[in-house]
């Protein structure tokens, strides 16, 4: 199984988006990343600043190569959210030395998943929105009009390169604003479409 992450991918709003788009940035988290929903997290000791960031999630239904953006839904069999933790000062170090986002980005517990649930509802999906609140306060706010790059676009970039197979997980890109530190003590809780979807308590 594998997840991958998409980033930078999000802006404010729509009169920034870009009219050129180049390669979009795409990086790839191991599975022991993943905290199920309800699960404590554990910070880990490698790092002193790991930050969170809300993205919506996609699970690849059946095996896909070479699929264009306009076919790339009939491959999609579930959605929710994840939170793509990121050790901050552990990837400023690697950026330091131009090196790979692997460790940041990779380490237990790093992408608290929620359940899957059907795509049914979820067919426009320019049209999607998700928030995260922590401690009671919503601290982020997403709409999937604002990826730079659609779903099927990444999907179209990603299959080209590697086979995709069912139970893989893509991750769309966090809001452009709103990505902050994570305390111990946090009770973290994010709803797709007003839906409880995502829900972890830092130890």
């Amino acid at each position: 199984m594998k997840i991958i992450g998409i980033g930078k991918n999000y802006v404010s709003d729509l009169s920034e988006m870009p009219s050129e788009k180049g390669m979009p940035v795409i990086f790839t988290k191991p599975e022991s990343s993943i905290l199920k929903s309800g699960e404590t997290l554990h910070l880990p000791k490698v790092s002193n600043e790991v930050w969170y960031e809300i993205e919506l999630a996609f699970r690849i239904g059946k095996t896909c190569k070479n699929v264009s953006r306009e076919e790339a839904i009939d491959y999609i069999d579930g959605v929710t959210l994840a939170n793509d933790l990121t050790a901050k000062d552990v990837l400023a170090a690697s950026r330091e030395s131009k090196g790979p986002w692997a460790l940041a980005k990779g380490f237990d517990g790093a992408t608290p998943l929620g359940e899957f649930v059907s795509m049914e509802g979820f067919q426009d999906l320019g049209n999607i929105n998700f928030t995260l609140e922590i401690n009671g306060e919503v601290v982020q706010t997403g709409h999937s009009s604002l990826m730079i790059y659609s779903l099927g676009e990444v999907v179209e970039v990603v299959s080209s390169f590697m086979t995709l197979e069912p139970g893989d997980v893509i991750l769309t890109g966090t809001p452009a604003k709103g990505v902050g530190l994570v305390k111990s003590g946090d009770h973290m809780l994010a709803h797709l479409e007003g839906v409880k979807t995502l829900e972890t308590v830092v130890a």
